[in-house]
Formats: structure tokens, C-alpha cells, sequence
């Protein structure tokens, strides 16, 4: 049975024309990397929204079809008992630190409190915790005192340690230089690894090629391509159509163009794909 199951799922926000989401079918099963693609207002976010129980406990409108997390829909749980299931990361960070803690370990030891998690417990995780998303170091600082990439870890570090079904991410090493972002996507994989599932919205398409699972491209709302990278990162369809294309792709596929690599030859999305891929061609 998939952890995740989304049926005919159609939502609109309130006081808009269109839906936000048009007719999703998605299943996913247990320690699955996902990530969602697609241009500005394909409906990511939304769907990140929808996964995490805020659309519809807090963002209102229509929402039909059935959105099921663990057994569970959406509509026949209070958001205070989805998030015992799911965890939600924000694109900005700023939005999810509580403001009630002074220093980072307390800030990520706050939910733990919040459901009662005895002391050593809590110890256990918030240490472990620390360690496997690298800030160990930031434990005593303030989480306003930190840079947007460490304070994305600490949200991140904040939600792991709840240790949730479902981890959903939208867009978050958005703030991130390669090297934050390497790490972050480490973190994700091992707790992929682990059996968490994880559902991502993200524009790095590299980033995504080398540690996503699976990758489900939205436009206008809608799925278009739902599939494993290699295939749904070099698909015709992408290209002119508001979605990010791999700079390797971009040149592979000009190759092919000019009868240098040949058609039947998958073309690449990262950059060790592309320097295999060209010096196979000599």
C-alpha cells in the first residue's frame, strides 16, 4: 500500500478563476524521493500545500478528490494530527522559526516538547539530529543570529527530528550556495534511506538528477511527465516551456542536433553524464 495517494484531486484558492491543481492522480510508496518540477505557478507549492495538510485546514476554497497520507485523508483529520505525519519545510526559513526559543538547540528540541517526548528522548534526537544536518557547531547560537542557508538547516533540523512519515520540502535550499545545497540533499537521501519519504519542489535540476528517485513535472496545475530523471529531465517537452533544462542537456541535445551524438544515446542531465557522454563519442 503507497504512503501517499492522491485521486482525482482538483483544488482553487478563493476569490480565483482557475484551479491551482487539475485532476492528480500520484501514488507514492514509503522512502520514495520525489521531486516536483515545473515553471512559476505550476502548482508546486500548492501541492506541497495540499501534502502538508494546509490546503485545506488553513488555505480555504474548493478542494476535491481524496489526498491520503498514511491511511489517512486530509479532510477527516484536524492539522494538528496530520503534522504528527507530515513535515512541512518552507521555501523562506524565517517563517518557521518559533521566535520562542534563544538558541538553536532549544528551537529544535520545540516540537519535541510540544508532544510531551521525555527528556533523554529528546536529547537523543535533537543531538543526532544536529549532527546528521551538519550545525552541531550552531547549537548555542540564536537561529537570528544565522546566514538564510544555516537557518534552512536548522528548519530542516527542526522538522527531521519529529521524525515524520512524510517529509515535504518546497524549494528549500533556495537560499544555498552548491556546497549548502550538496549537504542538504545528502540529508534528504539518507533519510530517504532511512524509509521517510520525501516530496520535493525544486529548480536544480543537476541537483535533482543525481538523488531524486523520481521526478513528476507540473504545468498549469496538471501532471505532464512522471518518471524516473534521466527520462523526464531530457524530454522534449520540457525545453520552451518555462521549465529549467540542465546546461548538459542543453548541449548534448545541440550536439545531436548537428549529427554529433547520436539519437538513440540518452542524452545527459549532470555533469559526469556529459563528460562520459562526449568522450564516448571519439
Amino acid at each position: 500500500m503507497a504512503l501517499v495517494s492522491l485521486t482525482d484531486v482538483t483544488y482553487q484558492y478563493p476569490l480565483t478563476d482557475t484551479p491551482a491543481l487539475r485532476g492528480l492522480n500520484i501514488s507514492i510508496e514509503a522512502g520514495q524521493f520525489v521531486a516536483l518540477i515545473g515553471p512559476n505557478g505550476a502548482g508546486k507549492s500548492t501541492l506541497c500545500y495540499t501534502l502538508s495538510g494546509f490546503v485545506p485546514h488553513f488555505y480555504k476554497g474548493e478542494l476535491s478528490g481524496r489526498v491520503e497520507v498514511a491511511g489517512v485523508e486530509t479532510r477527516e483529520s484536524t492539522l494538528d494530527q496530520w503534522v504528527l505525519n507530515v513535515g512541512l519545510a518552507f521555501q523562506n526559513p524565517f517563517n518557521q522559526i518559533s521566535g520562542a526559543k534563544y538558541t538553536v538547540y532549544e528551537e529544535i528540541a520545540f516540537g519535541l516538547e510540544n508532544i510531551g517526548v521525555p527528556r533523554d528522548e529528546m536529547k537523543r534526537r535533537v543531538d543526532e539530529v544536529l549532527a546528521l544536518t551538519g550545525i552541531t557547531d550552531l547549537a548555542g547560537r540564536s537561529p537570528y543570529a544565522l546566514s538564510g542557508g544555516q537557518q534552512q538547516r536548522v528548519a530542516l533540523a527542526s522538522i527531521l527530528v519529529m521524525e515524520p512519515k512524510l517529509l515535504v520540502l518546497d524549494e528549500p535550499t533556495s537560499q544555498m550556495d552548491p556546497i549548502g545545497t550538496r549537504e542538504v540533499f545528502q540529508v534528504i537521501k539518507a533519510m530517504s534511506g532511512r524509509g521517510m519519504t520525501v516530496v520535493m519542489a525544486e529548480h536544480k535540476i543537476e541537483w535533482i538528477a543525481a538523488f531524486a528517485d523520481r521526478v513528476i513535472a507540473l504545468q498549469d496545475g496538471a501532471i505532464v511527465l512522471d518518471g524516473a530523471p534521466g527520462e523526464v529531465l531530457t524530454s522534449p517537452l520540457l525545453q520552451g516551456n518555462g521549465f529549467g533544462i540542465s546546461r548538459y542537456t542543453s548541449a548534448a541535445r545541440a550536439a545531436q542536433q548537428a549529427g554529433l551524438w547520436p539519437k538513440n544515446k540518452r542524452l545527459p542531465v549532470t555533469l559526469a553524464e556529459a563528460v562520459a557522454g562526449f568522450l564516448d563519442l571519439k
